[in-house]
């Protein structure tokens, strides 16, 4: 015990192992969706199922590892959504999913190039504060909303014409398992008790699972269970093209991947060093560099295993909110994911929308620096909206954050005070309109 509380520093963090280990679990349960989307994206492009599966939970939990023992914060780390999706776009141009595996191999060395020359870092202390703020809000917005559609309470709209999304209906069972979890985690938070998030979550997939175990029995359909657990196949580890990824002609490729993967880490890292408190005297996250080279390793090692980029996660958030405050929580998740590699199947059976109450309260709660924008400064306010209304409405950190460093920047010319802008603010402004132009 006292050799954890001196590696992690955990009592000087006001937190204990218990609790670490309680956010742990509750980040875990948030983010083992990604165990079987991130796989049936990556078959799109011409990968194995089963392999991605052992070797998307390898790669998070070893990057989990890391980041708690190198980093010691409490950020846990998986294949990216998009990301994942940009390796299925890229294979079909690139011709192999091996060659886009590469080009996320060489994203992850540049990245990391950009974390030692100090720029990565750097970039965090040019933005603003209260910008910096919108993108917390935002991003627990984005979380939220992806909660909702994860529950039913927010479905696309089938047919021409606006609006593009549209209520659920109240009767789904998915509905008001969630509407009803909500309300239990509400209520528990209100009276202060220890893991209410996590007891929310652990009471709706239970619902929902004698849901999905009644429905089987009534179709007369069996489970399966003799198939749960099985020995991991790691057959795709290793076969990033690094030198097919190095042509001339992927360049957009790889400047596109760069945008997402640079500031969504950037966003991910800012709200949740808000939410944890882990903030020096000027407003930075604790062991900032340390959190970077790790994360921009994680992409690397991410290609390598064949499962896309591997990069911080803002479930991360529901470990954070049930107290988590140090390295120990991101150990606990990553040992969860290294066993995950043998119960892959059973880890299927998590109904997806048994996560959706944590990441609703989630949300709501990350979404507190909105209460201190001081709006009476439409110059650096109005930005700050714009990031929080678009991150979640566009489904894309980067995009949000794109459109409030270019609302900021504008702003700021327009009123004759470019001195008071941040060279890196122009920069990042230029290279979002470049991204932004060629992913027109």
């Amino acid at each position: 015990m006292n050799a954890l509380d001196r590696l992690f520093q955990i009592r000087q963090r006001g937190s204990s192992v218990a609790t670490e280990v309680r956010g742990g679990f509750a980040t875990f349960l948030t983010m083992a969706y990604i165990l079987v989307v991130n796989p049936a994206i990556l078959s799109d492009a011409g990968i194995p199922f089963e392999p991605a599966v052992a070797c998307t939970a390898l790669a998070a939990g070893l990057c989990c590892l890391l980041m708690g023992t190198v980093a010691n914060f409490p950020l846990a780390l998986a294949s990216g959504m998009g990301l994942n999706a940009f390796v299925v776009h890229a294979a079909t141009i690139t011709g192999s999913w091996q060659s886009a595996m590469g080009l996320v191999v060489l994203d992850g060395v540049i990245v990391l190039t950009l974390v030692a020359a100090g720029i990565r870092e750097a970039m965090v202390d040019a933005i603003p504060i209260d910008l910096r703020r919108g993108i917390s809000a935002g991003i627990g917005l984005f979380i939220a909303l992806i909660g909702c559609v994860s529950a039913g309470l927010v479905t696309k709209n089938e047919f021409p014409g606006p609006p593009p999304v549209g209520p659920g209906s109240f009767l789904q069972p998915t509905v008001l398992v969630t509407a009803a979890a909500i309300c239990v985690i509400a209520v528990l938070l209100q009276r202060k008790t220890v893991g209410a998030i996590l007891i929310g979550l652990v009471l709706a997939a239970i619902a929902l699972l004698l849901k999905q175990v009644g429905a089987e029995a009534a179709g007369g359909t069996d489970s399966g269970t003799t198939s749960w657990f099985r020995m991991p196949s790691l057959e795709i580890a290793g076969q990033a093209d690094v030198r097919g990824a190095l042509s001339l002609k992927y360049a957009p490729l790889l400047l596109s991947l760069l945008m997402v993967d640079f500031f969504d880490t950037l966003g991910t890292v800012t709200s949740l060093g808000e939410q944890s408190q882990l903030l020096d005297d000027r407003y930075r996250v604790i062991g900032l560099r340390r959190i970077l080279y790790v994360d921009s390793l994680s992409a690397a090692i991410g290609g390598f295993f064949g499962v896309s980029s591997v990069t911080s996660y803002i479930e991360s958030a529901a470990g954070v909110a049930e107290g988590a405050r140090t390295g120990l929580h991101s150990v606990v998740v990553g040992v969860l994911f290294l066993l995950a590699m043998f119960a892959a199947p059973l880890i299927a059976c998590l109904p997806p929308a048994a996560t959706a109450c944590a990441l609703i309260v989630v949300g709501f709660l990350m979404a507190e620096p909105l209460t201190r924008i001081d709006f009476s400064q439409p110059d650096t306010a109005i930005p700050t909206f714009i990031t929080a209304l678009l991150i979640p409405l566009t489904y894309s950190i980067s995009h949000g954050i794109g459109y409030g460093v270019l609302t900021f920047v504008a702003i700021r010319l327009l009123t004759l005070r470019w001195l008071d802008v941040h060279p890196l603010m122009y920069g990042a402004a230029i290279v979002f309109v470049a991204a932004f132009t060629a992913g027109s």
